[in-house]
């Protein structure tokens, strides 16, 4: 069983590794020739209208296939949106490449340079020659995990998501962090890490900025923050991989209790409302496609009914018939709201209709049989009353 397991990890790895192309850049701004490692979704087609998130991994020579494994593990749960991701090789460059001011922790010479490669000649490229959505993240460690807080600094970041992975603060960084935050009109994901067991200048120093970006107050910062217990300055990277993509890519995940709970439950409309605007977001947050699915509607249509809410149903049913046209869920729904409003015989007669339509797994047509046959004999019973009532 040991041996199985190793073996599968290894045939994990390697369809990893296997997708996995180098190319090289030319860069005027360096006056040098920068590797990358670019790994994109399996199903990727250069022809095709489909667009994909871009991961930049800063410290690719040992963060890339951190970072692709947990891609590729997220993406195939449907957790997270297929990506690219791109990997710069720094090697020996790395320290010149995050140089930065003392003061004010921004990148000057060297370190300014690689910052406008970045900017100009690295996001350009890959913008133009692969099928990009414009929603990108930043995956930095130590002093790179300092460096990608400068395009925060911009008038217009390029980047919408920053991953913060026990970063070296330094200079006046740490203090305008949550300032920078605050001022944001726009979506952006901000997460950062240490833990018990990190170098004692970098934890101190992240969990004083952590404290005051915690006080930021704003609708479009999505801030988390973790600090974990019994791991090291590097042992703690693939926890913070994982736990900042799931976080980041909440939203893209399907629906889960947690969210059924604690914001469709509450929500103030009909609920076919928080589910379009849920994937309108979605779609113009990430720019890829998310679609509604029947299991989503029925765990919907399940808080309607907790919160006696016939118009949801009602809602819920058209927004069903409208996707899924060949099913009998939405027309099943319409019933039940025709049901509950005392029309029965408009309620018989859909689930009439519902039955000539395609089965779905969580409605037993034996049930429908039975819906139709009491409200028959509902309409007898009133037909008998009637009569007796006239004769009388």
């Amino acid at each position: 069983m040991k041996l199985y397991a190793i073996l599968l990890c290894a045939l994990w790895t390697f369809s990893v590794n296997a997708q996995t192309i180098y190319k090289e850049i030319n860069s005027a701004y360096l006056n040098d020739t920068r590797q990358l490692q670019i790994k994109l979704p399996k199903d990727y087609e250069a022809n095709s209208d489909t667009k994909y998130p871009v991961i930049v991994v800063f410290d690719g020579d040992y963060l890339f296939e951190i970072v692709s494994g947990q891609v590729h593990f997220q993406s195939h749960f449907n957790d997270m949106p297929s990506s690219i991701i791109i990997g710069v090789i720094q090697g020996e460059q790395r320290y010149y490449d995050a140089y930065c001011d003392e003061v004010t922790g921004l990148p000057k010479e060297s370190g300014l340079r690689f910052h406008n490669f970045v900017e100009s000649e690295l996001i350009p490229f890959i913008d133009n020659n692969y099928n990009t959505s414009k929603f990108k993240v930043a995956v930095g460690h130590n002093t790179m995990g300092n460096f990608i807080n400068s395009f925060l600094f911009k008038k217009e970041p390029i980047f919408n998501a920053y991953v913060c992975i026990s970063p070296d603060l330094s200079g006046t960084v740490r203090d305008y962090l949550s300032d920078r935050l605050a001022y944001f009109e726009k979506d952006i994901f901000y997460y950062m890490a240490t833990s018990e067991k990190d170098m004692s200048r970098i934890k101190s120093s992240v969990r004083l900025a952590n404290k005051a970006i915690s006080q930021v107050e704003s609708p479009y910062l999505t801030y988390y923050f973790d600090d974990f217990d019994n791991q090291k300055h590097y042992t703690l990277v693939t926890s913070a991989v994982a736990k900042s993509f799931d976080k980041i890519f909440q939203l893209y995940e399907p629906l889960r209790e947690k969210e059924l709970t604690e914001k469709v439950m509450p929500y103030e409309d009909t609920l076919d409302k928080y589910l379009l605007e849920r994937y309108e977001k979605v779609s113009s947050l990430f720019g890829v496609e998310q679609h509604i699915t029947e299991e989503e509607i029925k765990k919907v249509v399940e808080v309607a009914e907790q919160r006696n809410d016939i118009e949801s149903l009602k809602a819920l049913g058209k927004l069903s018939n409208k996707l899924f046209p060949n099913s009998l869920a939405g027309t099943f729904y319409l019933a039940q709201y025709a049901e509950k409003k005392g029309k029965r015989k408009k309620a018989k007669k859909l689930y009439e209709s519902a039955l000539e339509l395609e089965d779905v797994a969580h409605i037993n047509k034996d049930y429908i049989f039975s819906k139709i046959e009491d409200l028959s004999v509902t309409d007898t019973d009133e037909s008998n009353e009637l009569n007796d009532h006239e004769e009388n």
